[in-house]
């Protein structure tokens, strides 16, 4: 495991995960920095699939979205994808509200994610 500003990374074969670590995510200086270290770590690993895992999350900032669209974009450049697991439903509104439930494949759990990115869901 390798642990950034506000979150855990875990590689699971050609998968990379991560994991934030607090229940509000909001500094936005800790955000850039957490995707500023994700966009490097994805560059040097090229997974076919980051999974963003938002258990235990209730609330964060439009910076997040930022992140994780920034993190798509690098991963698309890769042909790899980008799905968000554990959304609490407070936070699945916010995608559907901003659309990003059709940008990003939502999954219930982790494991819902990992398998689909290794073709086993």
């Amino acid at each position: 495991m390798h642990t950034i500003t506000g979150m855990d990374i875990l590689n699971e074969g050609s998968t990379v995960i991560a994991a934030f670590k607090s229940d509000c995510i909001s500094d936005i200086e800790q955000i850039r920095s957490a995707s500023t270290a994700l966009t490097e770590y994805v560059h040097q690993l090229k997974p076919r699939c980051l999974v963003f895992d938002f258990s235990g999350v209730k609330f964060f900032s439009s910076q997040v979205l930022s992140l994780l669209l920034e993190a798509r974009a690098h991963l698309l450049q890769e042909q790899g994808q980008v799905a968000i697991c554990a959304l609490s439903t407070p936070l699945q509104r916010v995608f559907q509200i901003t659309n990003l439930d059709r940008v990003f494949r939502l999954h219930p759990d982790r494991q819902a994610a990992i398998d689909e990115a290794t073709g086993q869901g």
